[in-house]
């Protein structure tokens, strides 16, 4: 059962921003284990942070299959400026800052 938190109209309740530099091997796992929440009411901004592998195409394909996921690409700057950059983006009334590590 999806769970959805409506508190003002259009209003998104919770921005997941997460970072990705050449990422490729565990990204498509780690969208999905965001989509598969519960909890419904959220937007996923991706941040290909100049990525040299496929990671910016599989965060292109995600966002055209669902609304809720925003990517974004700007050359590589850095974690610390790629999140900044998601925040910038961000529309929810809270904010989680996720890391994406591939071991």
């Amino acid at each position: 059962m999806k769970m959805e938190i409506n508190t003002m109209p259009n209003n998104v309740f919770l921005s997941v921003i997460i970072p990705v530099y050449n990422a490729e091997k565990g990204l498509s796992k780690c969208i999905q284990s965001v989509l598969d929440q519960s909890f419904v009411n959220y937007e996923l901004i991706l941040i290909d942070d100049g990525s040299v592998d496929e990671s910016g195409k599989i965060c292109d394909a995600f966002a055209e299959k669902d609304h809720r996921i925003l990517a974004f690409h700007q050359k590589n700057k850095g974690v610390s400026a790629a999140r900044n950059y998601g925040l910038q983006k961000a529309s929810g009334i809270w904010v989680v800052l996720s890391i994406l590590m591939i071991i």
